[in-house]
């Protein structure tokens, strides 16, 4: 089923959008009735410039003013015409002038663009209008000059001469025209030649005019006498002097001399005229056929330069003509290969609608591009590339390496075999192939490389799409390329193509990917390592600090310990001494029991010194224990400090 997914998309959100404006009609039929109502208001009426409205209108004006650039002079220059038919010549008149007036009322209500806001204010739409040149020549036009029927009489139409001046607006309508016409050539020539039409024709009521000044008939160079039958009518009268107008503007020749200075003065100012006509005429021409060319140039390859370069080069024969009938292929059937440079001018939204209008319907028939993204399709599209296939031409053939993909859009091509003439298979309108060799599957076992020999059958015109295109568009649409790469990996599988690997189907990176991973992972480290460079400075600082408050703290402890020993040495050689007991030290003692107060009487003398003698013995044990508490107070001293160190460091 080569019936497109896409499509049907596009389809059910169409209906979608009709079913919700339905429901919208039928919840807010009233508002809208006011809007029409309010639209249809004369007080706020309002005209778009830029609407089909005034284009139409413009349109409409070519005619009256047309009608009075003709037929006033012909009526005035030729009088049986005016006399036979002047009921119908004044109702034409004066439904040309109710033109004039309405498109003289357009003009005040005829809105403008003001910083690109159409502008809807009546007031200053009126003023804009007023203070315009436009304003003058459209009042002039309609001016009722008609009153000088009074006194000149009915037969006088040259009084509506002012009726000319509202020729701007046809030029406007014409240059409209132009830019929305799809031949702007053919075109410039029409009005080219309108523009002679006019001039021959007023030439010719001027010569009739003259003629019947000088008198019919009086030379040869004048029209002929009118009492003759053959020259008395009408329509003959006009197409005579149309016919001799023509040969004297185109400059033929074949007129009769002139005799009379007025008949002169007429060929002069005719020849002068005829001059400038067949500049302008010569010069529109060129212009047409150089655009022509230039447009030539543009849709389709300069041929002659190819040409000049295979008769230098001494291409063959039979090459040469191959290069021909290519060309000649595409004047005949009018196929573009140069869409992209015809449409460089557009901005890229409107090339972007064109290409989706033309390339999507055939996109979106591929299957690897079903049920994709709107964006991502739009920007493929643009990638597209029309190419042309003569008869017997390959298009791929097998082992190639695949760069690009393509549709087919028109015209059959052959699956052929290595000998180029016996067919597997034929593709015709709206089918595809090369699509595996745009993305680069892992595990692909033709590695990419063109796995068939396909031939042109006919001319065929196809659309392909590069590798580099797409893979630059996937950049952008990471999700899009892992779906394709999926659905390539299902139609390689099918078909036996793909090779299992033992490190499964994981996403193949490429080489921007790795190195922006790396680039990555690299900033990740350094922020780490310029954190860690900042936290081991900020622990230095703060040990240096701890280190300078634990020397502080022991310079006073080094006093104190030193104090405590020398005085525990001094003890320890006191008491060396007591118990050597010497007579220094009966006497001493005998002195401290004399300076030793009585407490409650008086005692022996036996008594008194086994006393003083228990009491000395027990004061040098008190000594001892002092001693060793001191040392015992000083070692905690010191391992209480160590311990506080060592917390200080933690």
């Amino acid at each position: 089923m080569n019936t497109s997914r896409w499509a049907r998309l596009f389809t059910w959100q169409h209906m979608n959008k009709n079913g919700e404006e339905e429901e919208n009609k039928e919840q807010e039929p009233k508002e809208k009735k006011k809007e029409e109502t309010t639209k249809l208001n004369w007080k706020e009426w309002i005209i778009d410039s830029s609407e089909e409205y005034y284009y139409t209108w413009l349109q409409i004006m070519i005619l009256p003013i047309c009608y009075n650039w003709v037929i006033i002079i012909f009526r005035t220059c030729f009088y049986a015409i005016e006399e036979k038919f002047v009921a119908t010549w004044l109702t034409l008149d004066y439904i040309c002038d109710l033109f004039y007036v309405l498109d003289t009322v357009i003009g005040f209500r005829t809105g403008f663009l003001e910083q690109g806001i159409l502008v809807r204010d009546l007031s200053l739409l009126k003023k804009r209008y007023m203070r315009s040149s436009r304003f003058k020549w459209d009042i002039a036009s309609l001016l009722p000059t008609d009153l000088l029927y009074l006194k000149l009489g009915i037969h006088t139409p040259l009084v509506r001469v002012n009726r000319f001046l509202r020729t701007g607006r046809m030029n406007e309508a014409l240059d409209r025209m132009e830019t929305r016409t799809s031949y702007p050539n053919t075109f410039r020539v029409a009005k080219l030649m309108l523009y002679i039409f006019v001039l021959i024709h007023w030439n010719a009521c001027v010569y009739f005019s003259l003629s019947n000044y000088i008198g019919f008939g009086a030379d040869p160079w004048v029209y002929p006498n009118i009492s003759d039958p053959e020259f008395a009518a009408t329509r003959r009268q006009y197409f005579y002097c149309f016919w001799f107008s023509t040969l004297i503007l185109t400059t033929v020749g074949d007129t009769p001399p002139p005799e009379r200075e007025e008949e002169y003065l007429f060929l002069v100012a005719d020849m002068l005229i005829a001059v400038l006509v067949f500049a302008s005429v010569v010069g529109s021409m060129g212009d047409v056929i150089s655009s022509l060319r230039d447009r030539d140039n543009v849709f389709f390859p300069n041929h002659e330069l190819v040409k000049g370069y295979l008769r230098s080069r001494r291409i063959s024969k039979e090459l040469q003509k191959r290069v021909n009938d290519w060309y000649q292929h595409l004047h005949i059937n009018k196929k573009i290969t140069r869409e992209n440079e015809i449409l460089q001018h557009l901005p890229i939204t409107l090339q972007t609608a064109i290409a989706v209008s033309v390339h999507l319907p055939t996109l979106s028939k591929v299957t690897i591009f079903q049920n994709c993204e709107n964006s991502l399709l739009e920007q493929l599209v643009l990638k597209l590339t029309p190419q042309v296939y003569s008869p017997g031409e390959y298009v791929c053939k097998k082992g190639d390496v695949g760069h690009e993909m393509y549709i087919i859009k028109e015209g059959k091509l052959a699956v052929v075999a290595d000998d180029g003439v016996t067919q597997f298979a034929v593709l015709g309108e709206g089918n595809f192939f090369g699509e595996i060799s745009i993305l680069n599957i892992k595990g692909n076992k033709s590695g990419n490389r063109r796995t068939a020999n396909i031939r042109s059958i006919g001319y065929s015109d196809l659309f392909s799409l590069s590798k580099e295109d797409l893979t630059e568009t996937l950049l952008e649409y990471p999700a899009a390329k892992r779906l394709l790469e999926e659905k390539g990996r299902q139609i390689l599988t099918k078909m036996g193509m793909l090779e299992e690997t033992d490190e499964g189907e994981g996403e193949v990176e490429k080489t921007e990917d790795k190195v922006k991973r790396l680039e990555a992972s690299l900033e990740a480290l350094q922020t780490k390592l310029a954190r860690l460079i900042a936290e081991l400075e900020s622990t230095a600082r703060k040990m240096m600090q701890r280190v300078e408050q634990l020397e502080l703290q022991t310079e006073g402890w080094e006093g104190i310990v030193a104090e405590g020993a020398q005085g525990e040495i001094e003890e320890r050689e006191k008491v060396k001494e007591r118990e050597i007991g010497d007579g220094e030290g009966e006497g001493e003692r005998k002195k401290e029991d004399e300076e030793e107060p009585e407490v409650e009487g008086e005692r022996g003398e036996g008594d008194g010194g086994e006393e003083s003698l228990g009491e000395k013995e027990k004061n040098v044990g008190g000594n001892e224990k002092s001693e060793k508490e001191k040392e015992e107070t000083g070692e905690e001293l010191i391992k209480t400090e160590t311990q506080d160190q060592k917390r200080d460091e933690i």
